[in-house]
């Protein structure tokens, strides 16, 4: 059956059909071509066996698995690493607690690129106008940048472990990374990136002979601040939410999942891939901490980080060779798909800005800027991987960091386009995800003040920043309950009304819906309905979603303290380089 063929058709690579709606691109229009097999455009799982849905998912899993095992990059492992060396498992609580925000997140990001069919940066420019772009994809792009940097550094410190040079691993990567990316073949890179997820195997292995205490691990489940909620603490904890949700990661799978084709009736199961990636980057989180966390224990190496690199030949000489070579087989592979994951989230936000070909099915010379962009980025993060060592394992703390402080806006544009109904139509928020993602805006807000806070006054007492965190989840939760009893009755109403024309009532039935609310059963039949089926319209006919003046006063004082707050990581990372 086509659904799961293994031969890529000529339609799989060469699309006729020309693009419809918003899309922008004519290779995001077509069979959805993955690692295990094709899914046809027409295809649906209805009437299906249980083992031929079981197959389909198997094509569409890739773009969630990929992007949350991407997350355990060389940031991740380093950051993860200096967790489990400084503080043992007592900060395993703070992985517990993304696992909403990653789910969260990443879901919205499903329904934005499955439904609309376009990049996020696409749909933010096209929304919210050049300067909003800006403010969004200009971060991105910096942070990418370095981001990479980083990942260059963890290939030069695991290939550095077997003895290879820095002047030859790095710019074997950079080439090998190109290579893969530049094949024209969407489905071989899947393919390859598929076998580089498959090495995180060793992490068990790696877990294993550290030999865990599983009641020590039990006990890092409760929140606590070993030594004090200082701000060394405080950036530590702001690099884990940076580094286990980034923002390159809303960039990526979004386009990821228009690049593959996925389209509406296929995001059940696309939420399934990516409850398959939050399980594998949640245990490789745990076993690299616990591989610094107990293969170090009781040896000088504790709470003394330096990098990565220093962690593996930590564990070489405190456990033997086995256990140093699985950490830095690691360390290479999360640097290998963190790069791979983070330059094309970068040039897949380059070509949407734009307005160029960005997809792996194209080859160099049907889209050159793509990969030309790609090229460039790699080279000079390539370059900049060559600055001296102490100031490289700074950069790659620092880095984390500031993903974590920017994470917030990143997460305010997302709730705004997935509140859009010119964009989503029936699969917009519902009230119960706003609540859920207004928590988590504000909580990674707390979170970025109280780093400023402690770096501002670093005298600060950690009675003091929890009376702020209580007071702050104290205003969070009146303001979030005033503003959701404001908008209910409101959001009630357009639901109704848009469900009502979805199902293809005419006005006069629309306008008896203000006399006779429809039941919730009845709304979820019409929604349904036509969810399978909707698609954003062609972006250029909608009207742009008006900023009201306090919506406005309140993005410019979140882009105004983001700023401080970026230049306050930048401090305190050259305290700790002059330190």
């Amino acid at each position: 059956m086509a659904f799961f063929s293994g031969g890529a058709s000529r339609r799989d690579t060469t699309v006729a059909e020309q693009p419809t709606g918003a899309v922008m691109d004519s290779a995001h229009v077509g069979d959805i071509v993955g690692a295990l097999g094709t899914i046809r455009r027409d295809d649906t799982a209805a009437g299906r066996s249980r083992w031929q849905r079981f197959k389909m998912l198997l094509v569409v899993i890739g773009p969630g698995l990929i992007v949350m095992v991407g997350d355990n990059d060389a940031g991740g492992v380093a950051t993860y690493a200096q967790a489990g060396q400084n503080y043992g498992m007592a900060l395993v609580w703070t992985l517990l607690l993304l696992i909403p925000v990653l789910y969260v997140n990443q879901e919205m990001v499903v329904r934005l690129g499955a439904v609309a069919g376009v990049g996020h940066a696409r749909l933010i420019f096209a929304r919210f106008g050049k300067f909003w772009g800006a403010f969004s994809v200009g971060d991105l792009f910096v942070v990418n940048a370095l981001t990479i940097v980083t990942e260059f550094i963890g290939v030069a410190m695991a290939l550095g472990y077997f003895g290879l040079p820095k002047s030859i691993s790095v710019p074997l990567a950079a080439v090998l990374l190109f290579a893969v990316v530049a094949g024209g073949s969407f489905r071989r890179w899947e393919r390859f990136l598929f076998g580089l997820i498959a090495v995180n195997i060793v992490m068990f292995p790696l877990a294993y002979l550290v030999h865990p205490s599983a009641t020590e691990i039990a006990k890092g489940l409760v929140p606590s601040f070993p030594g004090g909620l200082n701000s060394t603490l405080l950036l530590l904890i702001v690099a884990i939410v940076g580094t286990t949700v980034a923002p390159w990661q809303l960039f990526f799978q979004q386009s990821n999942i228009v690049d593959k084709r996925i389209t509406p009736r296929w995001i059940r199961y696309e939420r399934i891939d990516l409850w398959v990636g939050i399980v594998v980057v949640m245990l490789g989180a745990v076993a690299i901490m616990a591989a610094a966390a107990f293969g170090l224990a009781g040896t000088e190496a504790v709470g003394n980080f330096t990098d990565a690199g220093a962690v593996a030949q930590a564990l070489h000489d405190h456990l033997g060779e086995t256990v140093g070579a699985l950490f830095a087989i690691l360390l290479l592979d999360a640097s290998l798909i963190g790069a791979n994951a983070v330059g094309l989230a970068t040039t897949y936000a380059l070509g949407d800005t734009l307005g160029k070909r960005h997809s792996l099915h194209w080859k160099i010379s049907e889209a050159p800027v793509f990969y030309l962009g790609y090229a460039l980025l790699l080279a000079v993060a390539a370059a900049v991987s060559f600055s001296p060592d102490h100031v490289l394992g700074l950069l790659t703390q620092g880095v984390q960091a500031l993903a974590g402080v920017l994470l917030p806006s990143a997460t305010v544009f997302l709730v705004l386009l997935c509140n859009d109904r010119a964009v989503l139509g029936p699969w917009v928020n519902t009230t119960r995800q706003n609540i859920v993602a207004g928590a988590i805006v504000w909580a990674l807000v707390l979170l970025s003040l109280a780093l400023t806070a402690a770096t501002f006054f670093p005298e600060l007492s950690t009675a003091a920043l929890r009376t702020f965190f209580a007071m702050g989840a104290l205003v969070g939760l009146l303001g979030g309950g005033a503003i959701a009893l404001a908008r209910r009755r409101a959001e009630r109403r357009a639901a109704e009304r848009t469900a009502a024309e979805l199902g293809g009532l005419d006005p006069g039935q629309i306008e008896e819906l203000d006399s006779t609310p429809l039941s919730r059963t009845e709304r979820r039949a019409i929604l349904e309905q036509d969810r399978d089926s909707w698609r954003t319209p062609a972006l250029e006919t909608l009207a742009r979603p008006a900023f009201s003046p306090l919506r406005t006063a309140g993005m410019l004082a979140l882009r105004a303290y983001l700023v401080l707050a970026v230049i306050l990581v930048g401090v305190k990372i050259g305290q700790s380089i002059i330190g």
